[in-house]
């Protein structure tokens, strides 16, 4: 698919007024576009991390933390925080009300859209393109945070409530490189059981003929 031009946003409803760790569950399957300089690129989503705010030892507002930086988190439901870290950029949706600082991270997507343009911003094979927050970030090439605050409907990225896929199991795992007390029970990484785009999935675990979706064909 090269790209699409009819498309219904998810509203800013959908990140609000249930569970964070609800809204990164229903996001596996979404289609996330970003209408690039070079073209509209994107894909599925297949792996998704919840952080809950300022009780979340691995949150960027925890124990309310609040700066300049993480300012975003701090808006309403719905809108977009990307933020550097370790070198690399990664894409957060807000969720929650005003002043209630939780989020989604969005770790891996299955191409759809622009792959060919992916693949010049990231130059790696295979499911290397995008099986990693940092990864993703440089296949749709956005290196900064100049679309911090903005709503989906208003940004060049999107995601929308056409053309989801549904997945066959959403696997449920601690969250990756987030160190935090043992008495916090950590398990709010999600991701589609089977799908190679998920971040560190190993080959034996791979679904290569339906990518974990429920029946179809990748």
């Amino acid at each position: 698919m090269e790209s699409i031009a009819n498309y219904q946003v998810l509203p800013n409803s959908f990140f609000t007024n249930r569970p964070t760790e609800t809204i990164a569950q229903d996001l596996l399957g979404k289609l996330l576009i970003y209408n690039s300089p070079a073209g509209q690129v994107g894909g599925y989503i297949v792996e998704a991390e919840a952080y809950l705010g300022t009780t979340d030892p691995g949150a960027h507002a925890y124990q309310g933390k609040h700066g300049r930086a993480n300012d975003p988190l701090y808006g309403e439901g719905g809108i977009i925080y990307i933020y550097a870290i370790r070198g690399f950029y990664a894409f957060d949706v807000v969720t929650q009300i005003v002043d209630q600082p939780e989020g989604v991270l969005i770790r891996g997507i299955q191409p759809l859209l622009g792959e060919d343009i992916m693949r010049q911003n990231r130059t790696r094979p295979g499911f290397e393109l995008s099986n990693g927050p940092g990864k993703l970030m440089q296949a749709l090439n956005i290196h900064d945070t100049k679309m911090n605050y903005q709503h989906f409907a208003d940004s060049p990225i999107k995601i929308i409530k056409d053309y989801c896929k549904t997945p066959q199991q959403i696997v449920h795992s601690p969250r990756i490189g987030v160190r935090t007390a043992t008495s916090w029970q950590d398990h709010y990484r999600y991701f589609v059981a089977g799908n190679p785009y998920v971040s560190k999935m190993r080959k034996r675990e791979i679904d290569f003929d339906h990518y974990g979706w429920k029946n179809e064909l990748s």
